[in-house]
């Protein structure tokens, strides 16, 4: 399989070392310097893209890829809003596009364990959810797009909420945030060398419950990324990792 990177970052060169150790050829790598190679015919070369790059430019990028007719899988955050209108496109161009907030199989595994129990939560009114999540000092985004993964699938099934809010607590400057009692609240922190921690708690006065899944590196991002890669060349439509998974 011929792969284009979009995104050269930490994740663009572990994906790049672990695809090529798979057998896969990386066809393209394209990050901020060598902006100009970004185009149709180097994009065609390849069989599928990956894109791990920045929220200000996912959208154009994942057009590009759709445009020029190349399958793409997408992990970037913080562009959502975004999100319906490449789906539109998507359509339109009879194209193939997958998007996660986290490419780990365990992450995506623990998604569907907390949609679980968070439908078996909801008739327990007598406890209050929240959750907290932990990342590197680097990610700039808070909350992760995993933590508002999680949070929507809290808000779909514990019906008693509507909304999330967070706490940043990488930020001195932010107060206390006092949730109401239709939301969750998500507290984030940014510690250095964490890859990533997300934690879902439901308290009472007489006991709690907690889940929790603890990343020990990004290799687990990278080669769920690489399979969702894999999976997606050859088909059309708009996908997540649960159609990967077949969960």
């Amino acid at each position: 399989m011929k792969i284009a990177i979009i995104g050269y970052g930490k994740m663009g060169k572990m994906i790049d070392a672990l695809a090529t150790n798979m057998g896969h050829e990386v066809v393209l790598k394209i990050d901020k310097d060598n902006a100009d190679d970004f185009n149709k015919a180097n994009l065609q070369q390849a069989d599928v893209a990956i894109e791990f790059s920045r929220p200000e430019v996912a959208f154009n990028n994942l057009s590009a890829c759709i445009q020029a007719g190349v399958p793409v899988v997408s992990g970037t955050t913080g562009w959502l809003e975004d999100k319906p209108a490449l789906e539109a496109l998507c359509k339109q161009e009879k194209g193939a596009f997958l998007y996660a907030s986290n490419f780990s199989i365990g992450v995506n595994l623990f998604f569907e364990l907390n949609r679980i129990l968070a439908k078996m939560m909801n008739e327990q009114g007598q406890y209050q959810v929240s959750m907290e999540e932990i990342h590197h000092t680097q990610k700039l985004d808070a909350p992760s797009g995993t933590a508002i993964t999680l949070a929507e699938g809290l808000i779909r099934n514990v019906l008693r909420k509507n909304s999330w809010i967070n706490e940043n607590q990488a930020d001195t400057s932010s107060s206390k945030v006092t949730p109401s009692d239709e939301q969750v609240k998500i507290i984030s922190k940014r510690i250095d060398a964490v890859p990533g921690t997300h934690s879902i708690h439901y308290d009472s006065e007489i006991d709690s419950i907690e889940i929790k899944h603890t990343a020990h590196s990004r290799e687990g991002f990278a080669r769920g990324a690489i399979q969702a890669a894999e999976w997606i060349v050859g088909k059309e439509g708009v996908f997540s990792m649960k159609d990967v998974l077949g969960i």
